[in-house]
């Protein structure tokens, strides 16, 4: 067990921080790592301000260990959205294997559904993604359907890859707790 802030139930400690102008060199350099890449379209610079900046949005920067030592990104999407459909836009994590995504969508979860009293949390993944798309659907999104090759990649699918569009609703949410999955 490394010392990245587990927990007595092997799960990371994480937390969320707003994103300073001052943490967008670190947003771009771990968005454009070679392990993240292709699971992502990268933001210019620019678009990372406007999203700090424009209250319909969230930007975080994703903490972990006793160190609170950086560890990513996320972006929600829609937080004053009339119909109460928050969008995780983005999740970017450096360290991969310590189950941090995990502990991240969680923590979002509850922020979603919690303080920005969301009816429904929903997200796109890439169909390359597998073990995004495993993840998400074990923390209980459930697929609404597939734009199909809908982006351009550099490798597989002949240059296209499909989004799988995934949500879970508020009440879906709370049977979660009610059976003890969400673990917070």
């Amino acid at each position: 067990m490394s010392d990245y802030g587990m927990m007595s139930a092997n799960r990371p400690r994480v937390s969320l921080r707003p994103t300073m102008l001052s943490d967008l060199d670190y947003v771009v350099t771990v968005e454009q790592d070679a392990a993240n890449l292709p699971f992502i379209t990268p933001w210019e610079r620019t678009q990372h301000e406007g999203a700090i900046r424009f209250p319909d949005s969230r930007h975080f920067i994703v903490e972990f260990g006793d160190s609170n030592e950086r560890a990513g990104f996320v972006i929600l999407q829609g937080c004053r959205n009339p119909h109460r459909s928050v969008e995780l836009k983005r999740i970017v994590l450096g360290p991969k294997g310590l189950g941090l995504g995990r502990a991240c969508v969680r923590q979002l979860k509850k922020l979603a559904f919690s303080q920005l009293q969301a009816h429904r949390f929903w997200l796109d993944v890439k169909a390359l993604n597998t073990r995004a798309y495993a993840l998400y659907q074990s923390e209980g999104f459930v697929e609404e359907g597939r734009l199909r090759e809908s982006v351009r990649v550099s490798v597989g699918a002949d240059g296209y890859d499909s989004l799988i569009v995934m949500s879970m609703l508020d009440r879906e949410y709370q049977a979660r707790i009610a059976l003890g999955e969400e673990g917070v």
